[in-house]
């Protein structure tokens, strides 16, 4: 799986991140990654659903990887948990 695409899924609303998807996909891309952690993961499985169901019907989910991420920060250290979607036709 190399060179795969990759979005990162911050704060913005759903819809950019699902259009960032598919241009990805139309440009070429066969697999695209949607990486999220702490609170965006919901935001990145939402994402991921409306691609399939609504704009690309024949893309699958290839892999889903979760992870505990260590993050350092003022307040000292934390883990952050991050999880990493794989869609593909």
């Amino acid at each position: 799986m190399e060179n795969d695409d990759v979005v990162y899924i911050g704060n913005k609303p759903v819809m950019n991140y699902v259009l960032a998807v598919v241009t990805q996909f139309n440009s070429g891309a066969d697999n695209v990654v949607i990486k999220a952690r702490g609170r965006a993961i919901s935001r990145a499985v939402d994402v991921a659903e409306v691609v399939r169901n609504r704009f690309m019907t024949d893309l699958s989910v290839k892999d889903i990887l979760i992870s505990t991420e260590k993050i350092t920060s003022e307040r000292g250290e934390s883990n952050v948990s991050a999880i990493e979607i794989t869609l593909g036709k």
